[in-house]
């Protein structure tokens, strides 16, 4: 809405990743250096380790190596690390499209197959790399099997380079006793800081320059309030800087100030003074209720006030409701979504009973992976010990948390914190179990939810008989989902096949209505 105001092409700090905007300072260029010879050298077999805060553009850095991969060289990118041993070989052959037809399963099986691929890799002259991200989330058991794999080589070279980038949980991590291989095989490290005054001012004109500004509309004093309210992090900049802009469009001046920076800030973090609604979420609605008018007239109007925005609560009210979480609400908040389940039997399900038509899926894994199921989540959270929270929704850097019947937005770097990765998800589903031979309904309808989705999706027709090529289909499936790939169609399978999503509720992915 402000970039014609700012005579800015386009929005100059959107958090959405674009390589157009990247701005390398020196301790990026540092650190892509020893990506780069992760990939290209490899520390003779050893591990490559890079870590940094949230938000300081690690992932951006992986882009930049995607993008600069020599041509004789393969690359495994693993993104979601929250898995066993077997499960992260599979995610490993996957990404390097080694065909696993004909194996057991079995992790010895994997491995034997992988390393008949690194061979030939070798020996036709290629490289192989294979980088995890958010290694911070492995567990012991997959870690010990990553430092196993640098022991494929020949008789004079190592046939697989790893890159582990994550938090820096990682070097926590690392520094245990009982992982001390696997960190004397560590060749190279870097830890990213955040950006200092200097970088973070050159940060923001760069991407300024590059959204088409001739001119900067901070000042001096509005650019160091960037710093000093972010700290130097990237997307906090980007957060921030884009909320001043908007203040500043709203308001109508075409200087950014410190005072409307640390104002922007404050409500960034929840942490706005209720005067008068808080003035700059005030205007910033002004703004949208204008361009819901031109663009709508009456209509606009109307349906502005038909559908009142959720209430925005303080960062005060949000801590106060995390301080009081305990381990039973989360069963009365996902009871609610679903009629006709109990909070009890929920419960019970979620705790280790075996309850008659509900399923609850005990899962590991990060907030894309949560975004992937699109159902509402119950999280576990470390802070309070053993508390549970239903999640209702995502926009962001914010999570939509339900407690008592009331929603709380909290920025996602807070939930952080307390949460490392644990969470239910809960519907109806009767349990009951199809495999190889059956005909039934039930299979034209799984037949039918394959058909649809992209993994390359079923092509073999819709028909009510479970063949041995639908089996195979369905094992390929379960495999790209982490999940035990024994062919047969369960509770867990149904979940990422998306067959309950028909009449259930939906993780909510909009907050503010728009």
């Amino acid at each position: 809405m402000y970039e014609k105001y700012f005579d800015l092409d386009e929005r100059p700090f959107s958090i959405t990743p674009n390589p157009r905007f990247v701005y390398l300072s020196q301790r990026h260029r540092d650190a892509l250096a020893h990506l780069l010879y992760g990939v290209g050298q490899g520390g003779s077999g050893g591990f490559v380790q890079l870590t940094g805060e949230v938000g300081t553009g690690k992932t951006t850095l992986c882009r930049v190596v995607l993008e600069q991969i020599p041509e004789n060289t393969r690359i495994a990118l693993i993104l979601n690390p929250m898995l066993s041993p077997a499960e992260l070989l599979r995610a490993v052959c996957v990404e390097l499209e080694i065909d696993l037809e004909g194996t057991d399963g079995s992790l010895q099986q994997i491995q034997d197959r992988l390393n008949r691929y690194l061979l030939e890799r070798h020996a036709a002259g290629e490289k192989v790399v294979l980088i995890i991200d958010e290694a911070q989330n492995m567990n012991r058991d997959a870690l010990e099997q990553i430092r196993l794999l640098t022991n494929l080589e020949t008789s004079t070279d190592k046939l697989l380079q790893i890159i582990l980038i994550g938090q820096p949980e990682l070097r926590e991590l690392l520094a245990r006793a009982e992982l001390r291989q696997l960190a004397q095989r560590i060749t190279a490290r870097y830890h990213l800081d955040p950006l200092n005054r200097e970088e973070t001012e050159h940060y923001i004109r760069h991407r300024l320059q590059i959204a088409g500004a001739e001119r900067c509309p901070f000042t001096g004093d509005g650019l160091r309030a960037v710093y000093e309210t972010s700290e130097g992090v990237p997307r906090l900049i980007n957060i921030i800087a884009d909320r001043a802009l908007m203040a500043g469009y709203a308001r109508e001046v075409d200087r950014i100030r410190s005072g409307l920076v640390r104002a922007a800030a404050r409500e960034v973090a929840g942490e706005e003074q209720e005067i008068s609604g808080g003035w700059l979420r005030g205007a910033v609605a002004a703004v949208a209720v204008a361009v819901i008018l031109a663009g709508s007239g009456a209509l606009g109007w109307a349906i502005l006030h038909e559908r009142e925005p959720a209430e925005d609560h303080s960062r005060a009210a949000w801590q106060q409701m995390l301080s009081e979480l305990g381990s039973d609400s989360a069963w009365s908040e996902i009871a609610a979504l679903w009629p006709g389940l109990g909070r009890a039997e929920i419960a019970d399900s979620c705790t280790g009973g075996d309850e008659d038509d509900i399923a609850c899926l005990n899962l590991r894994g990060s907030w894309n992976y949560i975004v992937s199921i699109g159902l509402p989540v119950v999280l576990e959270l470390s802070q309070p010990v053993g508390a549970r929270v239903l999640m209702a929704g995502m926009e962001g850097d914010n999570v939509m948390l339900r407690y008592q019947g009331q929603d709380y937005r909290v920025p996602l770097r807070h939930l952080d914190r307390r949460w490392l990765g644990d969470f239910h998800v809960v519907w109806p589903d009767d349990g009951r179990i199809l495999r190889l031979g059956d005909r039934s309904a039930d299979v034209v309808r799984m037949k039918e939810l394959a058909a649809g989705v992209d993994m390359p999706a079923w092509a073999g027709g819709t028909d009510d008989h479970y063949d041995e090529d639908f089996r195979r289909w369905v094992a390929e499936f379960q495999r790209r989902h982490g999940l035990m790939d024994d062919g047969l169609i369960g509770p867990a399978t149904r979940l990422f096949l998306k067959a309950p999503h028909d009449d259930a509720p939906s993780l909510l992915m909009n907050l503010n209505g728009d």
